[in-house]
């Protein structure tokens, strides 16, 4: 059984098994942060609301393609050069989104947890509104540049940057931007949290506080969980490029490749069994909603008859 074999059923299983969880937790988060009136109210549980959102865009297109690609062996974007151009479009919008809605999730509970009033003053929810809107246009324009620079390499048959000064900003975005900031934001922000949290007794609201920063911390586990990996492998891929390697060693790397890639999905796919995990006020709000939808739909069609 050949390590190229092991990675494609590992890609299929997992990346299905990753997919069809992620469809149904970031549902349900969806679901509880839309309806649930303290939620609402939260700059932080926005920002939750709109990462689950960019999840399931995410996971739509780029989860379902690779596992598709991995059953019948076929790459897409070596074959077309739209969707080699409009999937890294796509990615660059949406995987920004979602990691910067959870670094601001994170910035905001360290300001809402803070004894400093000024500070608690500044976790308002109309300016998540406008964040939001703001980081969807900017990261929308960073994006459009991968429409014109993205395309099928004639040597290597693969998608991929093909202008020299746009593959060497496309090996800073995936360090930078992709793994080492956002990882940065939320651990600094997530350890100042943790210390308002330890310092603090008097907060308005404090066990809706501390729920939500507990949430938040354990999301950050998450992003380092599924993304350090990914940065070392990155790091590793940048080191080595211009090393001679044997096809055995580029396929023990692909192999490893493809397991990472996997490993990151359960980012995309995670929060809202993380927020299951970490915080009971979630889960009672989840049960609530489902039982409530549940009602709605018997009730429904007894008073249409």
């Amino acid at each position: 059984m050949s390590l190229t074999y092991i990675g494609q059923q590992f890609t299929i299983y997992g990346g299905m098994l990753f997919l069809i969880g992620g469809l149904l937790g970031n549902s349900t988060n969806i679901l509880v942060f839309s309806n649930v009136r303290t939620y609402r109210r939260t700059p932080c549980t926005f920002y939750f609301l709109a990462a689950s959102i960019a999840n399931i865009i995410y996971m739509s297109f780029n989860f379902t393609t690779r596992i598709y690609g991995s059953i019948y062996g076929i790459d897409f974007t070596s074959i077309s050069t739209n969707w080699c151009k409009i999937r890294q479009f796509l990615i660059m919008i949406f995987s920004m989104i979602t990691l910067t809605c959870s670094c601001l999730a994170t910035i905001d509970q360290f300001l809402a947890t803070s004894k400093n009033i000024r500070l608690r003053r500044l976790s308002n929810i109309k300016w998540s509104h406008q964040i939001v809107f703001i980081i969807i246009i900017l990261w929308f324009l960073h994006a459009i540049p991968s429409l014109f620079f993205f395309d099928i390499s004639l040597a290597t048959k693969k998608c991929g940057a093909i202008h020299p000064v746009y593959a060497v900003y496309n090996r800073i975005y995936l360090l930078g931007l992709l793994c080492f900031i956002p990882m940065t934001i939320t651990v600094i922000f997530g350890c100042f949290t943790y210390r308002n949290i330890r310092m603090t007794r008097g907060l308005i609201e404090q066990n809706v506080d501390r729920q939500l920063a507990k949430m938040t911390l354990f999301q950050v586990i998450l992003i380092i969980f599924s993304f350090t990996p990914y940065s070392i492998n990155s790091i590793y891929g940048l080191v080595t490029q211009n090393f001679v390697k044997d096809t055995n060693q580029l396929t023990k790397e692909n192999f490893i490749t493809t397991i990472i890639t996997v490993i990151t999905y359960s980012y995309y796919s995670g929060t809202c069994y993380i927020f299951w995990f970490s915080s009971d006020q979630f889960r009672r709000k989840v049960k609530r909603q489902i039982l409530f939808w549940r009602r709605a739909n018997h009730i429904t069609p007894s008073v249409a008859r």
